[in-house]
């Protein structure tokens, strides 16, 4: 099969982290990209990095609980490659909050992206992959927080087994269109979202110092490290590819054995 007719995957949070990581490797692998991030400072650098080395990729600004923005991803996606063949619902964040303090705008915030938006992103992209008849892949991040909860990130917590809910409950859902929908759970990966962790648990006293909320989370890891980003990649590769066929509803732990099921 040759790149020019393998479509074009849709990236949500894909102007850094694991996003752009994921966004860069299916290029790699002959797939057309979008850039669906809300950073159009970095979302445009981030397609440029992948042209630059011989991918093709577009940005379009995207706003993952807004359903028109979502649409028009993945139209602009169809415009550019042709279909739509995946979309990885990678967009989140998380704001931690003492469990007993953690408010109601807190919760929404966080439930609108990380929630909502996943379940919007597997609608709409459910949606034209039906109108066009392809068997496509739909995958989400999840995390290992959706299979353990934490104090200061009760929302986030719950925001990620909705992901994992909302994963299964399409999966059965869609297979009768010979489409798949699994997730992932990262563990602790070095991104900058971890920095901005490390900063407001700092703030909230939970930590003393830098490096330390990380440092601390890290301590349980089987194999003895943080992951980066690259360490998430491989395995997105493998379920929007047709190795996965036969899989769906599942939620893939990449955490260095954090979480053992």
């Amino acid at each position: 099969m040759s790149s020019d007719n393998l479509g074009g995957v849709v990236v949500t949070g894909a102007a850094r982290g694991i996003g752009l990581a994921i966004a860069e490797s299916s290029a790699k692998k002959g797939y057309g990209v979008v850039i669906a991030d809300l950073d159009d400072t970095e979302g445009p650098k981030a397609a440029a990095k992948i042209e630059e080395a011989g991918g093709r990729a577009i940005f379009c600004k995207t706003d993952v609980s807004d359903r028109a923005s979502v649409a028009a991803a993945i139209g602009a996606c169809e415009d550019a490659f042709g279909f739509l063949h995946a979309i990885v619902n990678n967009a989140g964040f998380n704001r931690p909050q003492p469990f007993l303090e953690t408010t109601e705008d807190n919760w929404n915030q966080i439930m609108a992206v990380n929630g909502m938006g996943v379940m919007i992103g597997i609608q709409e992209a459910a949606k034209a992959m039906i109108a066009k008849g392809h068997k496509g892949k739909i995958v989400s991040t999840a995390s290992m927080a959706g299979r353990t909860g934490f104090g200061d990130f009760a929302p986030y917590c719950a925001s990620k087994a909705a992901v994992i809910s909302l994963t299964q409950a399409a999966a059965r859902s869609l297979a009768e269109h010979g489409i798949t929908v699994n997730a992932f759970g990262p563990g602790v990966v070095v991104t900058e979202l971890w920095d901005k962790l490390d900063s407001d648990l700092m703030d909230m006293g939970a930590t003393s110092k830098p490096g330390e909320a990380i440092e601390n989370f890290s301590a349980g890891i089987t194999l003895g490290r943080a992951s980066t980003p690259q360490d998430i990649a491989g395995t997105v590769d493998f379920l929007i590819s047709p190795a996965s066929d036969y899989m769906t509803g599942q939620c893939l732990m990449i955490d260095g054995g954090m979480i053992m099921q």
